[in-house]
Formats: structure tokens, sequence, C-alpha cells
């Protein structure tokens, strides 16, 4: 039996993972679906004053509050830099890290370091304006059909405050740690490119490549399941 903690992207909520969840409960493993303050069915805590930390203390609380210890945690996209910080906190409960498509960050970067200038200044536009970051369409995810317009349906706009903050942690250790990088290929969304790149650049990393969309929890979820499982086993 694992545990596993499973981190939403932006814009999604705990209901991403819907597909995923009862075949992970099914093989006896227990496995704890996070849904970030302010989207989600909570997205009635919107708020100018939700940071990247309130989004770290959310994940740090599911670990606390279930008192795992042998935790394999898991990130999509954004949450990237909530498991890195979760891990650094909590190291020695972690058995292995797995980056759904995620960013994968450097100490000292934030959310923004990500993406290129043009796309950083026309979120920071967005941000003043309106206070938060709205979703792009499901398609933009290489979804289409019903899983589309079900995430389409589903997606709400992501708190502002959490683009800028940066992201200080150890980085050693969180490289002591067991990190698996999922690469959805097909489409491969631009804003994970630096993390592709990355991954296969540095020591320590187990990549693993899936022909699917960014969405993998929703277009490939036997697929992710098994890579998954095997997180579990070699950890």
């Amino acid at each position: 039996m694992t545990d596993f903690v499973l981190v939403h992207g932006a814009w999604h909520g705990a209901w991403c993972w819907r597909k995923m969840l009862p075949s992970l409960w099914a093989k006896g493993h227990r496995a704890f679906a996070v849904t970030l303050t302010g989207v989600g069915e909570r997205e009635h805590l919107m708020s100018s004053s939700i940071r990247l930390a309130t989004h770290i203390d959310d994940v740090a609380a599911v670990i606390e509050t279930e008192e795992l210890a042998r935790v394999v945690l898991v990130g999509h996209s954004y949450a990237g830099l909530l498991i890195t910080a979760v891990a650094d906190r909590y190291a020695e409960r972690m058995v292995r890290l797995v980056y759904v498509d995620a960013i994968v960050p450097h100490s000292g970067e934030s959310w923004s370091s990500s993406h290129d200038e043009s796309a950083r200044q026309a979120r920071r536009a967005g941000i003043a304006r309106d206070g938060v970051i709205p979703h792009p369409p499901a398609s933009a995810f290489g979804l289409a059909g019903e899983d589309a317009a079900w995430v389409d349906r589903r997606q709400r706009p992501h708190p502002g405050g959490v683009y800028e903050d940066v992201l200080q942690f150890d980085a050693a250790r969180v490289a002591s740690l067991p990190r698996t990088f999922v690469d959805c290929t097909s489409p491969a969304l631009p804003a994970i490119e630096k993390a592709r790149q990355r991954v296969r650049s540095e020591s320590g990393w187990q990549v693993i490549e899936i022909a699917t969309g960014h969405d993998p929890m929703i277009s490939a979820p036997a697929q992710l399941l098994d890579i998954l499982e095997q997180a579990g086993r070699s950890s």
C-alpha cells in the first residue's frame, strides 16, 4: 500500500483526478486529492490575499491531518512549485516526487519564471485588472469532445496573487529525493518546455514520456496510473 497525495494544476481542482482515484483505492492505496484555495469546490474562498504560501499550506495540511509518513507526492503543472516546497518541508516523509507535465523550479524562481516575457506581461496586465488569471480552453491541453467539455465546465480563474511569489527551498534536500517527470508530448504544452529541458540536463531524474496532452489524468488515466504505481513500488 502506498500513500498518494495528488495536487492539481492551475484552474483545476480535486475533480480532475476523478478517473484515477477509484483505481488507486481499489488497488489498496490511500490517495488524497487536494483542492487549492480559490478554485474547484473552494472557489468561494477566492481572495486577493491568496499567495503561493497559501497553496503550499493547503498541500501540507493534508500530510499533517492524515498523518502521512511515506508519501508519493504528485503535482500537475503549476503544482510543481507546490510539491517542491512541501518536499523541502517534509523531506523525511517523502518516498518520491512525481511532476506530471509540471513546472520544475529552481530556488529563487516563481511561476512567472517559467514563461517568456510576452506571456508574463499579458498575465501581469490581467492580474492588475481582474486579480485573477483566466483559464484557457481545455483544447489547449489537447482535450477534445466530452473530455474538453467536462473540463471547460469545471475550470475556474486562478488566484493572481500566486504568480510572482518567489519560491525559496533547499535545493540539495529536494534533489536527494527520488523524482519522476511525466512528459506529455502530444501535444506538448509550450509553457512546460523549460521543465522538459531541465529534467534532461540535470542529474537524478527519471523521465517518462506519454503521447498525450497536458491533462493525462483525464486523457490517459490508465497510463498515468501505471506510472504512479511504479513510483510507489520503486521507492
